[in-house]
């Protein structure tokens, strides 16, 4: 039998699982506390050792791994035009596995490399123009970061026709950077990949080794992505096999939602003047977290109705707690039960956020619908990921998902009747790093262990 280790070093589990390569069984699994205070590879090794008992080939199975220990990636994005280029950049830095810590519009003036310092971004998106068109505030942009002796790194994916100015006032300033194309080459087109790409060798290049998380050179060599980037990966895998997904994954300190959805053709169409739409998108809340951004939860949860005034104050004081001891693992039911509420909350709210609404509104033409966000109404599997569905009952988890399923009320583009599924064995990390190297592998991993899905 030819085994890997998939690992995916989080920012408070390191979890692991030990899959076959010849038909995509788990062969053996193990979660620990990621060691981020001293070595992650300590973690790792103390999973690695459980795997070993189970099945000593282990051993030497070659490590897939992706992280995002340390804080993950984190995302900034210099734009020219704040509806066009700069939610471009935002929407590709979101699909690239990070968080996207600020947002500018116009270029950077001394404000803005204020407000871009103080976000303290791991990688710069710069983009802006399409391909041929003004290139002035690109250029621009370039020069007041090798001025201000900006450590990098740059991803440069605006107008090609800019990229040699930019290039040369990068490198002489010695500001790291990579040149790709265009996310978006006309108006009405949106890009990706080349970006993408580019921000994943970035993050091994730089993030990986700066976050200095391990002192062993084993732990860049075994690092394929950042764990979102990777899920992402999985999520477009299961949607070869099920049709259009939504995945939410319920984080210590945010909570990811991931959707794969065919395009509506006319939808497109209305969306030629700003950014069109993409199959493959990723939503970022960092106030909704378990541990770390449990407070705002609960705050979001009170402005949404979703928080009833009898629970509030205690909900309240669960959310200090775990904001204080983002270590803390509920043993009492009360403890265990104040857990499962936040992450109904945080579900709740980030599929509204992903999802957005469609409102009836009156106006000097009449009645007018406006839409904003992703319609998942047509929706054919809802996945639930992260900890908070791995450590509660099944049914449980299953209930968790039911409550965001064909709520219509506000006009919520929610999915209406999707088939639940719960990835409690983290095989959506698992199959986005097999993904590319061993597909076959991949895919046979998710019709197993998300067979609910099928």
């Amino acid at each position: 039998m030819d085994l890997a280790v998939c690992a995916d070093f989080g920012s408070t589990f390191t979890k692991t699982q030990l899959v076959s390569l010849d038909d995509g069984a788990v062969v053996a699994a193990a979660e620990y506390r990621t060691t981020v205070g001293t070595d992650v590879l300590q973690g790792f090794a103390a999973c690695r050792d459980v795997l070993v008992r189970a099945a000593p080939a282990a051993a030497d199975a070659p490590v897939f791994a992706c992280s995002s220990a340390g804080g993950g990636l984190r995302l900034a994005v210099v734009g020219n035009e704040e509806l066009v280029t700069a939610e471009a950049g935002r929407r590709v830095a979101l699909s690239s596995g990070g968080q996207v810590v600020d947002v500018g519009a116009c270029g950077l003036d001394s404000e803005r490399l204020a407000a871009l310092r103080a976000a303290e971004p791991d990688v710069v998106l710069l983009v802006g123009g399409t391909d041929g068109g003004n290139a002035d505030v690109l250029v621009g942009a370039a020069e007041t970061l090798a001025a201000a002796a900006w450590p990098g790194p740059v991803v440069v994916a605006g107008n090609i026709a800019a990229g040699d100015p930019v290039a040369e006032a990068l490198r002489a300033g010695g500001v790291p950077y990579e040149l790709v194309a265009n996310v978006v080459p006309r108006i009405g087109v949106l890009a990706p990949a080349a970006a993408r790409s580019a921000i994943r060798r970035v993050f091994l290049r730089h993030v990986i080794g700066g976050k200095h998380l391990s002192a062993s050179s084993d732990f860049a060599a075994m690092v394929l992505g950042s764990t979102p980037d990777v899920v992402l990966t999985g999520v477009e895998a299961l949607a070869d096999l099920v049709g259009d997904v939504a995945v939410v994954d319920v984080g210590g300190a945010t909570t990811d939602v991931h959707s794969v959805v065919e395009v509506d053709p006319e939808e497109a169409e209305l969306a030629r003047q700003v950014v069109a739409p993409t199959p493959v998108i990723r939503t970022v809340e960092a106030d909704l977290g378990m541990r770390w951004s449990a407070e705002p939860v609960v705050e979001r949860g009170v402005e949404a109705s979703l928080v009833a005034r009898h629970e509030r104050d205690r909900l309240a004081r669960a959310a200090q707690q775990r904001r204080a001891e983002p270590g803390f693992v509920p043993v009492e039911a009360i403890d265990r039960a104040d857990d499962l509420r936040l992450a109904e909350v945080a579900v709740a709210v980030a599929l509204r956020r992903h999802a957005g609404r469609q409102q009836v509104r009156l106006g000097a033409d009449g009645r007018l619908v406006e839409r904003s966000g992703r319609d998942l109404r047509e929706v054919d599997v809802l996945v639930g990921s992260g900890g908070a569905f791995r450590h509660v009952a099944p049914t449980a988890a299953v209930e968790l998902l039911r409550g965001c399923v064909g709520d219509a009320s506000g006009g919520w583009l929610l999915p209406r009747a999707p088939t639940l599924a719960v990835d409690r064995d983290g095989v959506l990390a698992a199959a986005g790093l097999l993904a590319r190297s061993h597909p076959g592998t991949a895919h046979e991993l998710l019709r197993r262990h998300l067979a609910g899905a099928g």
